[in-house]
């Protein structure tokens, strides 16, 4: 059994909370690898075909129709002039319809289907006849606020909507060599060239995306004008100089080649951080990747979840300060974990640094995957590590960037198989598969078969016409410690050694050679960074690429009251009938019975199973957890609320679901009462209430003294300090006020800690009480006992 720890690429310098400059650059923009493409691949793989089969089936007629019932495609209609009616939905809904266009090519390059291509014809139609005649392409736009046209491009997601289009315009023509989507996503960006650039509008994107798209458009059409105005948006972002910036949220308070750590929205960056590469890659810019490589540190180090989730506030959607990982509270939308795979699978081409496909691969197999059931029609906007049963996947969201997002991602995965470089072909993630790759004058048919991630043998047969010397890279993971086993031609050879993640097989290659590659697999005990508050004490189970979490449907009594002893052994079983064939973990846990009245835990053994994380909640609803208190002092008894941290479980009347009651007592010391840059805990939407807080111990407590700090945004929000507030003590099954000191009194100032002092108690749970402003909601940053 192996133990790690993460985040993911723990260095010395991330334990000490800081990160060291960043090494010599190895990102390369003048000889990038180039991926395999998706047509070129066919994949034939245990894991993925079913996953494969349900998006067909299921997820493409979800989302078409979907699209239809809300009248996102019937806004394409209205616009033409060929229906009557208003636009539906928000001024972004186009995105979802061009989104799915780009999920549909995927889908028909793996299989011709003449119904699905013929629907997205005719949609396309419709997407035709909406462009204006100077090419300007946006049905809120067209139908609402034509004057508007141009006029927020902080908010108004205008080029947002078009670097959908172009993505889905590329893809389609390449999945089916058909012009005509591809014709209006040119028209649109000749309209935007023609409006944005230097001596014209001097602005950038609110929301990234047409940055990468530009690039794709270039690419297939080899319009110079597509990959400049690409630069031009990258060069101005952050340019104070040039024209009014929207802010961190949107990466747009520095210039690009000055940010140094990922700050704002999630999804953003990550589109940004893909167009930034694409550039550079396009153009040999090696300037816009030298900060890459930090900022990939940390957030990895830093700022990114065991299951390659990103973005842990649900206030901004995105990032806050280092460590802030909560788990109940959880944000990790879908669409981040995509976006990470996208930059992570760039990073990788650049470099050919195996420590990039391994992050594509964490995000892929678990935070990714998690967000779409099984059947394929049902999904998750946020993917939390943790839940009390209040969570299931659902059909749709009015808001629906992540099931468009879904549904032209897991499709295109065969193009993160294979990667060719000038001396070789590389393998990325590991699938069954046959992919017909070209190395120079040399055509290479791989077929590589595998039951992987749920076993490590690999069998690669390697076919080049003509046959020839040329280099074959095989990726070890970093999860993979134990010593690997190599074979060609059924020879047992001793392996290459390790270099950044790659083991590079150079020889005279002929058809029929056939490569063995065996990467043991045990099940591995993972540890946070013990900054990361929420896991101190914890434990997660990995096995291969794999995380794993255990739910109520195997445990019906709940699965917060468990806890894994660091002394457990555990197994990993191929169970085939269970969630469409899954290995899951099996061993034996204590569970949480009761606590004396000196609060000592009492506890049974009890049998457990972990399973895949991103197989969870297909089963119905129920309490899951991936962190495991390796100590029951930190489990939870049946019926107990609130959030764990540390020894202290703290709950509340009410919390709002973007903020976490974690964030009272998480040591992050306030700028002010208004700091928006960190982890807070509010009683929104409630609004001149009384509502209440509590700490409770593990044992009895002796408390004299606590000190508040009141969150209050005004100018920007409804929360205000409270009108009152008052300290109560649990006496038994009675609450007691605290007696105050002499010349104490309870403090509403803002901007500091109000401290107040009282005559000691012992007890094990004490409670802050506020009455609210009249038409004002509050909340707390900080809450310290002593």
């Amino acid at each position: 059994m192996q133990r790690f720890v993460i985040p993911f690429s723990l260095s010395a310098a991330a334990m000490l909370g800081s990160i060291l400059p960043a090494p010599a650059a190895e990102l390369d923009a003048t000889r990038p690898l180039q991926a395999v493409p998706f047509q070129d691949v066919s994949i034939d793989s245990p894991f993925w075909n079913p996953r494969l089969e349900a998006h067909a089936q299921s997820t493409v007629e979800a989302n078409l129709y979907q699209c239809e019932i809300t009248g996102r495609i019937q806004n394409f209609a209205v616009a033409a002039g060929k229906a009557e009616g208003k636009h539906q939905g928000f001024l972004f809904n186009d995105s979802d319809v061009y989104k799915v266009i780009e999920g549909i090519a995927y889908t028909l390059a793996g299989r011709r289907d003449k119904h699905l291509e013929k629907r997205a014809d005719e949609i396309i139609e419709l997407i035709e006849a909406a462009q204006q005649p100077d090419g300007y392409l946006n049905t809120y736009y067209t139908l609402v606020e034509p004057q508007a046209r141009w006029r927020n491009i902080a908010h108004g997601h205008e080029l947002y909507c078009a670097g959908h289009l172009m993505e889905a315009a590329v893809a389609y023509y390449q999945a089916t060599g058909k012009r005509r989507l591809l014709e209006v996503a040119c028209r649109l960006a000749d309209h935007i060239d023609a409006t944005f650039g230097p001596g014209k509008k001097v602005d950038t994107s609110g929301h990234e995306e047409i940055e990468l798209a530009l690039v794709k458009l270039y690419r297939a059409t080899q319009q110079p004008r597509y990959l400049e105005l690409a630069r031009f948006f990258i060069d101005v972002r952050g340019r104070a100089d040039l024209r009014p910036l929207f802010g961190e949220y949107a990466q747009d308070h520095l210039p690009v080649r000055e940010q140094t750590d990922v700050v704002g929205h999630a999804v953003r960056a990550m589109y940004l951080f893909c167009g930034m590469i694409d550039v550079a890659s396009a153009t040999a810019d090696q300037s816009l990747l030298a900060n890459l490589e930090r900022i990939w540190q940390d957030i990895t180090e830093r700022k990114m979840y065991v299951t390659g989730g990103i973005g842990s506030s649900g206030s901004n959607e995105g990032f806050t300060r280092p460590y802030d990982l909560p788990n109940d509270a959880a944000y990790a939308e879908t669409c981040a974990a995509i976006g990470l795979a996208l930059w992570n699978h760039r990073m990788f081409l650049l470099s050919g640094d195996g420590k990039y496909a391994d992050v594509l691969e964490r995000a892929v197999y678990n935070g990714l995957l998690s967000g779409v059931s099984l059947s394929g029609d049902r999904f998750f906007y946020t993917n939390p590590l943790a839940s009390r049963g209040q969570h299931e996947r659902v059909p749709w969201f009015a808001c629906a960037c992540c099931p468009s997002n879904v549904v032209r991602y897991v499709p295109s995965i065969g193009e993160r198989a294979y990667a060719v470089g000038r001396d070789g072909v590389w393998t990325v993630l590991y699938m069954g598969s046959t992919a017909q790759v070209q190395l120079g004058q040399r055509q290479i048919e791989l077929v590589q078969e595998t039951n992987y991630p749920w076993d490590g043998g690999i069998t690669l047969a390697v076919n080049p016409q003509p046959e020839g010397e040329f280099a074959l890279y095989l990726r070890i993971p970093a999860w993979c410690e134990e010593p690997f086993h190599l074979a060609v031609n059924g020879e047992r050879i001793e392996p290459p050694p390790v270099e950044r993640g790659y083991v590079a097989l150079r020889r005279h290659w002929k058809r029929g050679d056939v490569v063995r590659l065996d990467l043991p697999m045990p099940v591995r005990r993972v540890y946070a960074d013990p900054q990361v508050r929420a896991n101190v004490g914890r434990v997660a189970l990995a096995r291969g690429p794999i995380v794993y979490c255990l739910e109520q449907a195997d445990h019906p009594e709940g699965v917060r009251r468990l806890a894994l002893p660091r002394d457990a052994a555990l197994e990993a079983v191929y169970e085939a009938e269970l969630l469409q064939g899954v290995v899951v973990i099996r061993g034996e846990a204590v569970a949480l019975t009761g606590r004396s009245d000196e609060g000592e835990p009492q506890v049974e053994a009890v049998p457990f199973q972990a399973i895949p994380y991103c197989t969870w909640a297909n089963r119905g609803r129920g309490e899951m957890v991936v962190w495991l208190p390796e100590s029951p002092e930190l489990a939870e008894l049946p019926g107990e609320s609130g959030i764990r941290v540390g020894e202290l479980l703290v709950h509340g009347s009410h919390c709002n679901p973007t903020d976490t009651l974690e964030a009272l007592a998480d040591g992050v010391l306030p700028a002010s009462s208004a700091d928006h840059g960190l982890p807070r805990m509010t009683w929104w939407d409630h609004r001149g209430t009384r509502e209440w807080v509590a700490y409770r111990f593990a044992r009895p407590r002796t408390v004299s003294k606590c000190a508040v700090y009141w969150f209050d945004d005004t100018g920007r929000g409804a929360c205000r300090i409270p009108r009152s507030w008052r300290l109560l003590w649990k006496d038994g099954d009675a609450w007691r006020p605290v007696e105050l000191k002499p010349d104490a009194a309870y403090g509403i100032a803002a901007d500091r800690f109000n401290s107040v002092e009282f005559k000691p108690v012992t007890t094990r749970e004490l409670r802050l009480e506020v009455e609210l402003q009249p038409e004002y909601s509050g909340g707390i940053l900080e809450w310290q006992v002593e």
